[in-house]
């Protein structure tokens, strides 16, 4: 997404440092602390390059880049403030082809310089992986000289944003004069990853729409069809769009700027100059036709006896017609949810196929079923946690090499059976707390694909209510 201007972020980094000393032994297998995730992420050589040129951009204020994790362990270690929020990761951008890559770093560098002064440890680096040049600043949070822990709050956030906003007048760039709003950290990291959050099928559906509409009146009537009411209204301060089945609207600014309201009218203009056969094409073939005469249904074989057929009912039932509208069933027959609320849980698959798994692998017809597993693998998980600390003694206590080897066997298989039991209970526990999503969600979806195929609303689930 391309950018107006300037953007500056910051947000806290949360976590202990202790867990990190095996980083440099191998990085690659190493679960990060937060902190030094964020210097990493933040001197990645792979978004530090020019084309083949290795051309580092990291520089440390107050610190050496080399050496920036350990020099901000030693202040936190000093001053015995490890946990916490560790280090603070703040982001700079600038509009495309306004900076060169020596003046973004240079700024990212003054930035940090007159933002924390000799108080605080800042890493700088500047990435051109995504096409438009950026900083990253991890700010160590525990200050140099008298220990006191950085105060992020919004104050923080304005004074950062106004000494960008300087630095930037300063050198005759782009200054967005009234910032809209920041992107939550996970929406933004998520989006980043390429993932069906709510913003990025928002921007899906509208871009798909205006690929059809040469007129307002076509794009809302695309819109409302991809599951979406967009407000264009133009005496309205902002434009909006939300999902048919929510009261909750954002603004298309949020989207960015090639979403909001005059940047769809002239997306629209353009089709309609550039290329308006494809469009009408597009929309004709998107908008239903009328149908004449009878349906004929599909049908259906099964091997033996209607009578004997045994009806799938409870969780199981709910799950098969979930994964249905999901469109993951069945397996040669792709096809798409058609409610943005669908479209997005499909980031939730994998979490989704473990339940689905444990249902049938323990017979778990109904929340009861699921609540009664939970109590039982609770009990089976307290069994052998109390066997295997009766391992550790006899371990600790045992001379004979045969023995110890074999008590260690032991020992290690109740590891790998309480790995187990916890994962699957973790899954149970997430079968009760996803269950009414679950079922407003297929509502919302057969409510639209009711309205989009015409289909008899009054159908009946095998699945509980």
């Amino acid at each position: 997404m391309s950018r107006k201007a300037q953007v500056t972020k910051i947000w806290a980094v949360t976590d202990s440092i202790n867990r990190v000393l095996s980083y440099a032994a191998n990085p690659d297998k190493t679960i990060y602390s937060d902190i030094c995730k964020a210097l990493h992420y933040a001197s990645d050589e792979r978004k530090t390059v020019i084309g083949e040129e290795k051309a580092m951009y990291v520089t440390g204020v107050n610190c050496t880049a080399e050496t920036a994790f350990a020099e901000m362990n030693a202040v936190q270690e000093r001053f015995d403030k490890t946990v916490g929020n560790v280090a603070y990761h703040a982001y700079q951008s600038f509009k495309t082809g306004e900076v060169t890559p020596q003046l973004a770093h240079k700024l990212g560098v003054e930035l940090a310089k007159r933002m924390w002064g000799d108080q605080y440890q800042v890493l700088v680096a500047t990435h051109f992986n995504t096409g438009t040049y950026h900083n990253h600043l991890v700010i160590n949070s525990v200050n140099m000289w008298n220990g006191k822990k950085f105060n992020c709050n919004e104050g923080a956030y304005w004074k950062l944003r106004s000494i960008s906003d300087e630095l930037c007048k300063e050198n005759g760039l782009t200054v967005i004069k009234n910032p809209k709003g920041k992107t939550p950290r996970k929406l933004y990291f998520a989006e980043k990853n390429g993932e069906p959050t709510r913003y990025n099928l928002m921007r899906e559906a509208i871009d798909k729409a205006l690929s059809m509409s040469t007129n307002p009146k076509a794009f809302t009537y695309v819109m409302k069809q991809l599951g979406y009411v967009v407000d264009m209204n133009p005496y309205h301060k902002y434009a909006t769009i939300c999902s048919v089945n929510s009261k909750k609207a954002t603004r298309l600014y949020r989207l960015g700027e090639a979403y909001d309201r005059d940047a769809i009218y002239e997306r629209m203009r353009d089709t309609l100059r550039n290329n308006p056969q494809e469009a009408y094409r597009l929309y004709y073939e998107f908008t239903p036709k009328k149908s004449f005469g009878v349906t004929i249904q599909k049908a259906h074989f099964v091997k033996g006896n209607l009578k004997n057929t045994k009806k799938i009912t409870g969780l199981k039932a709910l799950y098969f017609r979930y994964l249905y509208l999901l469109g993951v069933l069945p397996k040669n027959k792709k096809h798409n949810p058609l409610s943005p609320e669908m479209r997005e849980a499909c980031r939730w698959l994998d979490r989704h196929t473990a339940q689905v798994q444990l249902i049938y692998d323990n017979h778990l017809t109904d929340i009861s079923s699921v609540e009664v597993f939970i109590k039982n693998t609770d009990s089976e998980i307290k069994l052998i946690s109390d066997y295997r600390k009766m391992l550790y003694r006899d371990i600790d206590s045992c001379h004979n090499p045969d023995e110890k080897t074999k008590l260690v066997a032991k020992r290690d298989d109740c590891t790998k059976a309480l790995a187990q039991l916890r994962k699957d209970r973790k899954t149970a526990a997430r079968i009760i707390e996803d269950n009414p999503k679950i079922k407003e969600n297929i509502l919302i979806e057969e409510n639209m694909r009711s309205r989009y195929f015409g289909l008899n609303k009054s159908r009946k689930r095998g699945y509980e209510r």
